[in-house]
């Protein structure tokens, strides 16, 4: 696929703290920072282990559909899923409040 010449690459930063300037978006992303922060610790710990979400899914002894779901954050993992999961990973789980 050719781009077109005239468009710009737009860095996801950049957009970011553009429409986060919008207080009421500000206000829900902010909401669900905690699940993203889920999301993305899942996703990190898996890829620096280099497991993909068949294998993982294996391990834990559940569908890869599970896993799709919960890294795309269709899914609200219980305790002890994020448990099993740190476990599949070699991992530990730890969980704060700050």
């Amino acid at each position: 696929m050719i781009k077109p010449k005239n468009r710009k690459h737009l860095d996801f930063s950049v957009w970011k703290k553009e429409v986060l300037k919008d207080p009421e978006l500000r206000v829900e992303y902010n909401r669900l920072q905690p699940e993203y922060a889920v999301i993305q610790a899942i996703l990190d710990a898996r890829i620096k282990k280099g497991v993909t979400q068949k294998e993982l899914a294996q391990r834990i002894g559940t569908k890869q559909s599970v896993i799709s779901r919960l890294e795309s954050g269709h899914a609200n993992p219980s305790v002890a899923f994020l448990k099993k999961l740190a476990q599949a990973l070699n991992s530990h789980l730890e969980i704060r409040f700050r």
